[in-house]
């Protein structure tokens, strides 16, 4: 059985896309962020919980104190990167669910009034946003670099609060000619599934 989605989307958003290491000099505009968003908003999360926050590195200054709480192999590379997003999950999501689930707005309270099951749940469906956040980028014809190499405390207190917590460093562009490294394997389906 063969996918509905064309080939070469398919190409476009899995087998061609790449990890980039590098890009070129050309800009990401906030148009191209909305429209990513726009798309990848749609992506479910449990009890429709939305709880991705995603910071946009613009400012010289910005980039600056963001690249001192990196791994030192990521430092450069965000440097250079046109765009850099912090995602993180917020912990307080559950303040929004009467807008995201007006038929049952009881759930804030019901399921979630004790922030250590907020913080589990936000980290989950906010991880799984960001993979989402990733195949828009690659949607919208750019490359991703995500990238857990970093002080997360660090990163917490200099660009967010104690109600956010950063899950990663995506850097966004155009890629450039040596952008990826070769492709890497991967695992064989009956490597990962099992029937029971």
């Amino acid at each position: 059985m063969s996918l509905v989605l064309d080939p070469a989307a398919q190409d476009l958003l899995f087998r061609e896309a790449r990890t980039a290491n590098s890009f070129t000099d050309e800009p990401v505009g906030d148009e191209q962020l909305q429209a990513i968003y726009d798309l990848v908003k749609y992506g479910p999360t449990a009890f429709n919980q939305c709880p991705l926050r995603v910071t946009l590195v613009r400012s010289p200054e910005a980039r600056e104190r963001l690249v001192g709480h990196l791994a030192e192999g990521n430092r450069a590379k965000t440097a250079a990167a046109p765009l850099v997003a912090i995602l993180s999950a917020d912990n307080e999501f559950h303040e929004e669910l009467p807008q995201l689930m007006p038929h049952a707005p009881q759930l804030k309270d019901a399921f979630f009034s004790e922030r250590p099951v907020r913080e589990g749940t936000a980290a989950l469906n906010a991880a799984l946003q960001a993979a989402y956040f990733i195949i828009g980028v690659r949607a919208a014809g750019l490359a991703a670099g995500p990238m857990t190499g970093l002080d997360f405390e660090g990163v917490r207190k200099e660009f967010l609060d104690d109600d956010h917590t950063p899950l990663m460093v995506v850097n966004i562009g155009r890629p450039g000619p040596d952008a990826a490294f070769p492709r890497s394997p991967r695992l064989a389906y009956e490597q990962v599934v099992t029937t029971v």
